[in-house]
Order: C-alpha cells, then sequence, then structure tokens
C-alpha cells in the first residue's frame, strides 16, 4: 500500500472524488475464456511462520474454488513450518509442493522462480501470516482476472488480523484434523500484555487506514482509472505469465533488485505496459501487522519501493504532461478515436493499447495517480517543517485542524454503519498518521542519497 495521502488534503483525494462523480466506463466485458477452467496454482512464500501457516492453510481448505496445489516455498525456516504444513495438508487432502531452500534468497526472487517453473494460468500469492476471511476470495479474484485480457492482477480488500479472527480459523475443522496428531501446533496468541498492546495499536492505525485508503481512495481510482496503483501483494491472483514475462523484461538489466517491496514493483511495471491491478470491494482478507515498534520499518518498504518504481518507470510518472503536450498540440482527437476503434474490436472496460513504447510516447492514465503520490510524498512533509522551521504557526495550525476534520470526515462517509466509530479513530491516530507523515519524508532524503550520493540500487525484498 504504497500510494496513500497520509496528509488527505492531496491530489489524490481530489481525483478519488471526481472519479465517484465521473462514475465507471459503462463498456460491458466479454471474456473470451471461462475463468472456471483456469489452472490455479497457490503459491505461500514463509520463513519461520510455524505459528502462522496453517491459519493461512486452514482458509485455503474453505475456498469454494480450490486450487489445482499449494506451492509452499521454505526460505530457509528454523522451525516446524514445512512440517505442519505438510501435516496439515496430508490430513485435509489438499496438495502439497513444499519446496525447502537452505538459506534465504528473498520473496522477488521466490515469485520469479514460480512464474517461470509451472504452468499455472494465475498464480495466487498468499502471505503464510494472512487468512483468506472471504470463502470465494480466490474465486472472485480469478474470476476478475478473465474478464479483460488487460488486468494483470486482482486483490480483495486486506485487513488487519485480530486475535477473534486466529481463533476462529483456528476452530475450523481442517484444523481440528490437524490438531489430533499434533497438538503442538495450537493457534495461540502472545502472552506478553505489552506485546498485545503493541499489535493492539498498530491494528488500530491501520484499520482505520486500511479503510480510508481501500474504501475511498482505491474505490475512487477504480471508478475513475479502472485501477489502482498496484496489488496489495499478501493476498493477490496475478496472470503467471504476464508476471513471467515482467521478470524476463527486467532480470537481465536488474537482476533480483527490483525495490523493496515486490508487489510495488510488479503493480507499477504492469502500468507501464498498459495492463491494470484490480481491487474488488466484496472479499475481504486480513493479515497479521508488525508490532508498533517495527512499524516503521514496513513503512519504509512501501515508501521506499515506490519512490524506486517511479524512478525506474519515469515514462510513466511524467504521463500527465504528455497529455498536456498532446492537448496543445491538438493530437487528443486522433488518439481518443483510436481508443474507440480499440473498443469497438476488444469490448473491455477502460481499454488501453499494450506496450512501453505507447507509455514513453502517449503516457497512460494512471501516470497521474503516480505523479500525484510523488508530489504528496516529497511536498507535503516539507510544507510542514518549513511552516515550523519559519514560526508560522497559526499558518500550520489551521491547516492541520482542516485536514484532522477533512480526514475524519471523508473516513467517516467511507464507513456507513460505523461513522462515529472511524471518526473518533481517526481523531485517535492522528498522532501516528503525522509521524508517518515526516517519516515518509526521511524515507524521501534516504532514497535520494541512495540514488546521488551513495550511488546504490541494491533494493531487494
Amino acid at each position: 500500500m504504497a500510494v496513500y495521502p497520509l496528509f488527505v488534503i492531496s491530489p489524490n483525494t481530489i481525483v478519488s472524488l471526481v472519479g465517484y462523480v465521473r462514475g465507471p466506463d459503462k463498456t460491458i466485458p466479454v471474456p473470451s475464456e471461462d475463468y472456471r477452467q483456469a489452472k490455479v496454482d497457490v503459491v505461500i512464500p514463509c520463513l519461520n511462520e510455524e505459528r502462522n501457516i496453517t491459519l493461512a492453510l486452514a482458509s485455503v481448505a474453505r475456498q469454494t474454488m480450490q486450487p489445482r496445489r499449494i506451492i509452499l516455498v521454505d526460505d530457509g525456516s528454523l522451525d516446524r513450518t514445512v512440517e505442519f504444513a505438510q501435516e496439515f495438508c496430508h490430513v485435509n487432502g489438499l496438495e502439497l509442493l513444499a519446496i525447502r531452500r537452505a538459506k534465504p534468497i528473498g520473496k522477488t526472487p521466490t515469485l520469479k522462480r514460480q512464474a517461470r517453473e509451472f504452468d499455472s494460468d494465475v498464480e495466487f500469492i498468499l502471505d503464510a501470516d494472512t487468512v483468506l476471511e472471504s470463502d470465494n476470495y480466490i474465486e472472485r479474484t480469478v474470476e476478475e482476472l478473465y474478464k479483460a485480457v488487460g488486468i494483470a492482477s486482482a486483490c480483495g480488500i486486506i485487513m488487519p488480523q485480530r486475535a477473534r479472527d486466529r481463533d476462529r480459523f483456528g476452530k475450523t475443522t481442517a484444523m481440528q484434523r490437524f490438531l489430533v496428531n499434533h497438538p503442538e501446533g495450537k493457534v495461540y496468541e502472545d502472552k506478553s500484555g505489552l506485546r498485545r498492546f503493541l499489535r493492539g495499536v498498530t491494528n488500530l492505525y491501520r484499520e482505520t487506514l486500511y479503510v480510508y485508503l481501500q474504501r475511498f481512495i482505491y474505490r475512487g481510482q477504480m471508478t475513475f482509472f479502472g485501477s489502482i496503483s498496484g496489488p496489495i501483494g499478501c493476498a493477490v491472483a496475478y496472470r503467471r505469465q504476464y508476471v513471467e514475462n515482467l521478470f524476463d523484461k527486467y532480470e537481465p538489466i536488474m537482476g533480483d533488485d527490483l525495490t523493496n517491496s515486490e508487489d510495488v514493483f510488479l503493480g507499477l511495471a504492469s502500468l507501464n505496459e498498459g495492463h491494470r491491478n484490480i481491487q474488488l470491494q466484496d472479499v475481504v482478507a486480513r493479515t497479521e501487522e508488525p508490532e508498533f515498534q517495527r512499524l516503521h520499518k514496513q513503512l519504509y518498504l512501501w515508501s521506499s519501493a515506490f519512490l524506486q518504481s517511479a524512478f525506474y518507470f519515469d515514462s510513466l510518472m511524467w504521463s500527465p504532461f504528455k497529455s498536456l503536450r498532446r492537448l496543445v498540440n491538438g493530437d487528443w482527437r486522433r488518439n481518443r478515436v483510436r481508443s474507440y476503434d480499440e473498443r469497438r474490436h476488444v469490448a473491455e472496460p477502460y481499454r488501453q493499447a499494450f506496450g512501453e513504447e505507447v507509455t514513453k510516447s502517449r503516457g497512460r492514465p494512471m501516470g497521474w495517480v503516480l505523479l500525484m503520490g510523488v508530489v504528496e510524498k516529497l511536498f507535503f512533509p516539507a510544507a510542514i517543517l518549513i511552516m515550523m522551521l519559519l514560526g508560522w504557526w497559526e499558518a500550520l495550525v489551521v491547516t492541520i485542524v482542516a485536514e484532522i476534520l477533512l480526514a475524519s470526515t471523508l473516513l467517516a462517509i467511507s464507513s456507513p454503519g460505523q461513522r462515529v466509530e472511524y471518526f473518533l479513530k481517526c481523531l485517535l491516530i492522528t498522532p501516528i498518521r503525522y509521524a508517518s507523515l515526516l517519516w515518509d519524508f526521511v524515507t524521501s532524503m534516504r532514497f535520494a542519497a541512495d540514488l546521488w550520493v551513495f550511488g546504490t540500487r541494491k533494493w531487494r525484498k
């Protein structure tokens, strides 16, 4: 979730509002393939996840669309992750292929190898600390992938995993079968009151942020552009061939150093090719969040990966200026007619011509989101710091109060049935949100130092 406006008075907020007013593309898709015939593999990268892996598998066992097989890629675990996974799948009749490594190599190389070594149509990536709350999560994301050839990835709503979610999946029939022979594998929670408190603080912050981001910002982007910037990588369905093509294209240039977060890179690389990343509002997955004291590390990975990807896909980022140039030169009408000609032959909403050359020459609509995301990360924290340094306290207070009220109001509007609750939650997390805003600025400075001072691009997850 790299593109989110920590400071709500932002261009991306305005775009989402415009998206709601404008409405979606009314073209009705005509899929050329039946999604029910797709070969789906669930790939679970893991490292020391014995307390989580059976919960993830229990959520897969409940799915209305069962995968052809589950591929567990163990990145050098020192605990019983593989043993628990093998026993769980054995007693529940799930086909499991376990790949064990002697030492960790990272998630990016894992996805690359699985995209190349297997012949599935859909590569469904599920993090070991994530559960699919909706029993039709896999089916809905695969169905969405097959609605249009231009869709590269599909994910649902992602929310923090709570203690009651772990308890619920721990009581499923599949888990009970596993526990008969492995009672030591029983799902447990941290007994330390301090650790539960720290995780609870993170969950409060993330829940509020995720609701605003996904129910308002991403939903508006989906309406306006038919895409979000990138899938949320803990539970996402990819067209495997598209992922393989991207790795084949960029590995000779970058090796495995594809930024600090693979889903951010793959998402923007797909946009650069003219494909789309879809988020569905009707299915939910829940992922375990880090404890509060480790939150800054994840924020750094997301934010730095976004800046790194913007650097690599600069043609995509500068799309708005290409649109303005076409408008000035008077050739925007010609491009519009060409787009309609494509739609006449391909019944697909938000249809675009594919290929990086099109991005370089004409740009992409989603380039607006990328450019505005970079502007928000750089200029808003800088503006706050400048007001503080210059002593413009009155202007600073007015700006912050207005921003807090707007953020709380928009979140409340996005939460029917829970409006008062989320309005108060937004007020409560304000200190964390502003600390994250300033941390974003530190991340931007570190990215600049990597690029122009130290000359390093060893960015990898």
